[in-house]
């Protein structure tokens, strides 16, 4: 019987709130469990700077590891700071410049993967 998987959006909405708490831009979860086997969940994002890139790819690994006790399996790119991936197993986070994600434009490659954008709860309009 096949072990059925524990729900990981959670880890991927607060990797994108992580995100979002240091100003990324476009954050992007897609949902790639039906179509690949290497995680559930890419949440990617981009910062304006190698600069910011980096600080948003810390405020991601602080608050998973604060507030889930997780730690990335592999982290990729934190000297050069134009895409800094974290891999936690079921969510990679990515967050490029915007000169690396045109480039490599993953979310047209992850097209068939279930696409949402993330809105941070401070911008949505109050009900």
């Amino acid at each position: 019987m096949a072990e059925v998987p524990t729900d990981s959006r959670p880890l991927a909405l607060l990797a994108a709130e992580a995100c979002d708490d240091r100003k990324a831009v476009d954050i992007c979860l897609i949902r790639v469990d039906e179509v690949s086997s290497l995680a559930d969940w890419f949440v990617i994002c981009s910062g304006l700077t190698d600069v910011q890139v980096r600080a948003i790819a810390r405020s991601v690994e602080d608050r998973l590891e604060t507030e889930m006790g997780r730690l990335p399996l592999r982290r990729e790119g934190q000297t050069e700071g134009r895409w800094v991936l974290l891999d936690y197993g079921e969510v990679i986070v990515h967050a490029l410049t915007p000169s690396e994600r045109s480039y490599y434009d993953l979310e047209a490659f992850w097209g068939h993967g279930e696409q949402e954008r993330y809105v941070s709860p401070l911008a949505a309009p109050d009900a």
